[in-house]
């Protein structure tokens, strides 16, 4: 009985295996006619709208290229007219020494609008020791705008490339004043001297103030160069 038993469970297995394949058969054979029966129609349809799609992506990436290379020119216009600024900048300003309110000196970089037209100028900072050895005059073409006159040979100007035809923009001054500090107030006294260096601008100037502001630099107590900031015709 146990063997007819396991006979029985083996030939139902197969002939269930065998239905399962026959299934399978049958509806292969059912898909492949489904697919040959298919209209022409609907894959000319289907052939239209994948060429309509590649159409659409190829305006879409040529509409995009042409966005960032629109995009790409303004910036290129954007930076370059940033590098033109920037250009005429360090053409007309120089660092020099700043006196601050605390009394200490900052070197900043300072604009010096060009009294010479045309940008046929530019401005630059020199350091000589006194005596400079140069002759200051008032400009004949430029109101209120002090030019160098005459340099002297071999002198510290000179050497200090100071050129005739410079326009003397500023300089270094010094000035006296009296500090008193708080406890000297409270008992009655009258301060200390003490002499500050700072810069002196020079347009509009009266001549005698700017040649008293270039003299004036005998008083720094530490015997520094005098800065000369000088516009230097082209």
């Amino acid at each position: 009985p146990v063997v007819a038993l396991c006979l029985v469970n083996v030939a139902s297995a197969f002939n269930f295996q065998i239905h399962a394949h026959h299934i399978g058969l049958r509806k292969q054979s059912l898909q492949q006619l489904h697919a040959s029966s298919a209209p022409d129609g609907v894959e000319d349809e289907a052939r239209k709208l994948r060429e309509l799609a590649s159409q659409l992506r190829g305006e879409v990436d040529a509409f995009q290229k042409e966005k960032d290379e629109v995009t790409a020119a303004e910036q290129k216009t954007r930076d370059e007219i940033m590098a033109a600024k920037q250009e005429t900048r360090m053409k007309y300003s120089t660092e020099v020494p700043i006196l601050k309110g605390d009394g200490q000196t900052m070197m900043e970089r300072v604009d010096f609008p060009p009294r010479i037209k045309d940008g046929k100028s530019s401005i630059m900072a020199v350091q000589a020791d006194l005596p400079l050895g140069i002759l200051l005059g008032e400009h004949e073409e430029i109101p209120g705008a002090i030019s160098v006159d005459e340099v002297a040979a071999e002198s510290n100007g000179e050497r200090a490339d100071v050129r005739e035809g410079d326009i003397l923009r500023a300089c270094t001054a010094c000035q006296q004043t009296m500090e008193t500090p708080t406890w000297q107030l409270l008992a009655g006294g009258i301060g200390q001297p003490k002499t500050k260096r700072f810069m002196f601008a020079t347009d509009g100037r009266p001549f005698e103030e700017v040649m008293d502001a270039v003299s004036s630099n005998r008083m720094d107590p530490e015997g520094r160069a005098v800065w000369l900031v000088l516009e230097r015709p082209e």
